[in-house]
């Protein structure tokens, strides 16, 4: 079982990152913007990165390549459980309802903002040993994000342009961008804080601290 929802994972995701991708990248050349601008739109999004790194676990699961060790670590492993889960809730909770996509656009955010993460924390919570995550890996674990919001932040300050509504400082104001980061920052710990207690309780004892 284990193998199976491994591959079906990797397939999946990048089989949806694929499409994904060919559905941009026909948008906006057709909107006149380069193939190096379209590349860095398309990598901005949080949603893209996380399940690249989804498609990398996977790989790291079923290759012996020695560059795929990070991926392997439980860390790792952990916080990308939680930031999927992130990636799915958030999109349901404030995105779903801004956008009307049809036909294969429909199909790439679904699988991308439902599928893939639902798979992951799945195979997570099956197959991950547990036991390895300690409270103090949470800063770790957050710091990614981080570094992602100030890139995608500097980006849109340069060209006005943002991944996400709720970090469109040109519309909201810098103010209203900072209550949105803490909030969601607050919901990320928060995620992290449930993976580290089902990581002690799924283990049978408690890691050192």
């Amino acid at each position: 079982m284990k193998a199976a929802l491994t591959w079906a994972g990797l397939l999946i995701g990048a089989g949806a990152l694929l499409l994904q991708f060919v559905l941009t990248l026909n948008l906006r050349l057709a909107t006149g913007d380069s193939l190096v601008g379209t590349l860095v739109f398309f990598f901005t999004f949080f949603t893209i990165l996380t399940n690249i790194m989804l498609v990398l676990i996977y790989l790291s699961e079923v290759a012996g390549a020695g560059w795929l060790g990070w991926w392997r670590s439980p860390v790792t492993r952990a916080m990308m459980a939680g930031a999927i889960a992130l990636v799915g809730i958030f999109n349901h909770l404030l995105l779903a309802q801004l956008q009307d996509l049809t036909g294969l656009s429909l199909l790439a955010d679904t699988l991308l903002h439902y599928v893939t993460p639902a798979l992951f924390v799945l195979w997570w919570l099956l197959f991950q040993p547990k036991g390895k995550l300690r409270l103090a890996d949470i800063p770790a674990m957050l710091l990614p994000t981080l570094i992602w919001l100030v890139w995608a932040m500097l980006r849109g300050a340069v060209i006005g342009q943002y991944p996400y509504p709720i970090l469109d400082a040109g519309k909201l104001g810098y103010d209203a961008v900072a209550i949105n980061c803490l909030f969601v920052f607050i919901g990320l710990l928060v995620i992290y804080l449930v993976v580290v207690a089902l990581d002690r309780a799924l283990s049978g004892r408690m890691p050192p601290p």
